[in-house]
């Protein structure tokens, strides 16, 4: 029973002390000139490695971002989904997307609208939100296509291209997304240029800028290796029309 419990002992010692223990080593290998130098190198790769896809969505969206006043005639508009309030309406940041969309409507810049977001379950559905609101103002019906399975940026420019054949369009959304939208679209095949919102910055708006960080790598990695949507499914012609 000793003899278990000492070697019980020692391999607890050893399990608890290894945390130190190599913190220990660490330390006395960045006193050194050669220790100094591997960790400068790993902090530089590391930099370059969390700001290379930020760097990439300001290059790849040179000169693609518009204002309502300045944006090109395109055939359609490409309003993404920004959640829903409590009673199933468009959030405030949804529904300043889709008022931009109605001047850019309204101007004659587009001619119809894809509006693409979340619909996976019954309780929420951001897209016929969406559509309803159009409708409120003014937008005939049969210029309004809904995606239902835009359910993340890469999946509503993959579909906007290859469901929906849009291949040139104007994409409206908040500004802290919208170079994110232009180089995922553009790297389908859509001729894209963005259209941000003008709404006031507030902390959502910070959030969001904040969040984008992580997202630009996830958008490298989707154009890198372009997965498909979470659903695809048969191509609608519906803004063919419109093209």
């Amino acid at each position: 029973m000793d003899r278990r419990t000492g070697r019980l002992g020692r391999i607890l010692g050893r399990i608890t002390s290894w945390p130190t223990g190599r913190a220990r080593r660490l330390v006395r290998a960045l006193r050194t000139r050669r220790g100094q130098r591997r960790a400068f190198q790993l902090v530089v790769a590391l930099t370059v490695l969390v700001m290379l896809p930020p760097a990439w969505l300001f290059v790849s969206t040179d000169g693609r971002l518009r204002t309502v006043a300045d944006a090109p005639a395109e055939p359609v508009a490409v309003v993404f989904g920004a959640g829903l309030e409590a009673d199933g309406t468009p959030s405030v940041y949804l529904a300043d997307r889709l008022n931009t969309a109605l001047e850019l409507y309204h101007l004659g810049k587009v001619k119809a609208f894809l509006v693409t977001g979340d619909n996976d379950r019954l309780s929420y559905d951001e897209p016929d939100a969406m559509r309803d609101y159009l409708l409120r103002h003014g937008v005939p019906a049969d210029r309004i296509v809904r995606d239902y399975a835009g359910f993340h940026t890469w999946d509503s420019c993959d579909r906007a291209r290859r469901i929906f054949g849009v291949t040139s369009a104007l994409l409206v959304t908040q500004g802290f997304h919208v170079r994110r939208a232009v180089a995922l679209c553009r790297s389908v095949g859509i001729d894209a240029y963005g259209v941000a919102t003008t709404q006031p910055r507030d902390t959502t708006w910070y959030y969001g800028a904040v969040r984008e960080l992580p997202a630009a790598s996830e958008a490298l990695i989707d154009v890198l290796f372009k997965p498909n949507p979470t659903f695809l499914g048969h191509k609608v012609s519906s803004l063919s029309r419109w093209q």
